[in-house]
C-alpha cells in the first residue's frame, strides 16, 4: 500500500461513518459518500453525523463530498457499507470509474436480498476480478467512534489480500485478525442477525437468561450448518465474526435487529418497529435469504424458519417459541 493513501468510504449511516473515524484517525484521507445528498450536505455543513452518530466530530482528514466524479483517478481504495439490498446500485456507478483499478473493503452484514448471493460474489459479478475483502466481527458503531478496545476479522480470498485491507483498519484500540474463510465470515455476520431477531422476541416474551442462551447456542449451530453446506469451514464459526458478532447482537439493546425482536416480542408489528429503529434492520432481509438458502442446501435451521414465519405474518412470536419447543427429542450434535 502507498503510504497513507486516500480511501474513499460509502455510505453515510453509524457503522460506516464509525469506519470513516477510524481510518482518518490512522492518518488516511478519507472520503465519505453517500448516495443521499441532502444527508452529504448536513455532514459537510456541521463535520458530524448527527442524524446516526452524534457527538463525534470529524478529523480535517475526514472530508465528506456530494459526487464521486472529482475522486476519478485519484482514489482506488473503497470501503463499502450500505444496506445490502443497495449494494449492487452502488456497485454500478462505479462501473464508470475504472472500475476494475478499484480493491474494496466490505462492510456489509448481510446478504445480496434477489440472488441471496454472499456480497463478495456480487462485487465480483458487476465490477470483475478485483481484490476484495469482507470485514464483520462484534463492533457496535458508536463504541468504535468512542475509541473502546474492539476486535473484528477482514477475510479475503487469500492471507496476503486480507492483510492489505487489514492494514487500513489496524490500531491502538481497533484490532484485526485476518482469515481466508471468505464465505464463513460472511454467513456468520449475516444469519447472526436473524438470531439476534430470536433473541429479541423471547425476551420481549418476558423469557429468562436460559431461553436466550439456548437460542445463542442453537443459533451457532443453525449458522454453522448452512455455512459449512456453503463451502466454509467449521472452525470460522467459533471465531469473531460468528460466535463473537452472535453473543454481542443477541444480548445488547445498541443491536437494531435484537431491539426489532424486543418490539415484536411485546406485540409491535414489523412496520411500527421499522419506524422506531429508523435505520436498516439487515435481519428482515436476511431471514428471506435464509429461508430460501435452507432449502437449496436442504439445511435445517427451525430457528431461522420461525423468524422468517413471524416477519411474515404467518405464525406470531409465542407460537412460533411454541413451535421451536414441540419439536421432538434428538441428538445434540446432529
Amino acid at each position: 500500500m502507498s503510504e497513507k493513501s486516500a480511501i474513499l468510504v460509502i455510505g453515510a449511516g453509524s457503522w460506516v461513518t464509525a469506519l470513516a473515524l477510524v481510518l482518518a484517525r490512522n492518518g488516511y484521507r478519507t472520503y465519505l459518500w453517500d448516495s443521499q445528498s441532502e444527508h452529504i450536505h448536513a455532514l459537510i455543513k456541521d463535520r458530524c453525523n448527527n442524524r446516526h452518530l452524534p457527538g463525534f466530530q470529524f478529523p480535517d482528514c475526514l472530508v465528506p463530498i456530494p459526487d464521486l466524479s472529482p475522486l476519478q483517478g485519484e482514489v482506488k481504495d473503497i470501503v463499502i457499507a450500505v444496506p445490502c439490498e443497495s449494494l449492487a446500485h452502488v456497485l454500478r456507478k462505479l462501473t464508470g470509474n475504472h472500475a476494475r483499478a478499484y480493491s474494496i473493503c466490505l462492510a456489509c452484514k448481510g446478504l445480496e436480498p434477489e440472488t441471496h448471493s454472499l456480497n463478495h460474489l456480487v462485487v465480483r459479478k458487476i465490477l470483475g476480478d478485483i481484490p476484495v475483502a469482507v470485514l464483520s466481527g462484534p463492533s457496535f458503531a458508536r463504541e468504535v467512534a468512542a475509541g473502546f478496545p474492539t476486535a473484528v476479522t477482514v477475510a479475503a480470498a487469500d492471507l496476503a489480500t486480507a492483510g492489505y485491507f487489514a492494514a487500513w483498519f489496524h490500531g491502538k484500540v481497533f484490532r484485526i485478525y485476518t482469515q481466508d474463510d471468505i464465505i464463513g465470515v460472511q454467513i456468520g455476520g449475516a444469519v447472526k442477525n436473524v438470531m439476534a431477531i430470536a433473541a429479541g422476541i423471547a425476551d420481549g416474551l418476558g423469557f429468562g437468561a436460559n431461553s436466550r442462551a439456548a437460542l445463542i447456542t442453537r443459533g451457532l449451530a443453525e449458522i454453522t450448518r448452512l455455512g459449512v453446506a456453503m463451502g466454509a469451514r467449521q472452525e470460522t464459526f467459533m471465531g469473531l465474526a460468528a460466535l463473537g458478532d452472535l453473543v454481542l447482537t443477541c444480548t445488547d439493546d445498541q443491536s437494531r435487529n435484537r431491539r426489532l425482536g424486543l418490539l415484536l416480542g411485546q406485540g409491535g408489528n414489523v412496520a411500527s418497529a421499522r419506524g422506531a429503529i429508523g435505520q436498516a434492520i439487515e435481519g428482515i432481509l436476511t431471514a428471506e435469504a435464509v429461508h430460501e438458502l435452507s432449502r437449496e442446501y436442504a439445511v435445517e435451521m427451525p430457528i431461522s424458519e420461525q423468524i422468517y414465519l413471524v416477519l411474515h405474518g404467518l405464525t406470531t412470536p409465542r407460537a412460533g417459541v411454541e413451535a421451536l419447543l414441540g419439536r421432538e427429542p434428538r441428538s445434540e450434535l446432529s
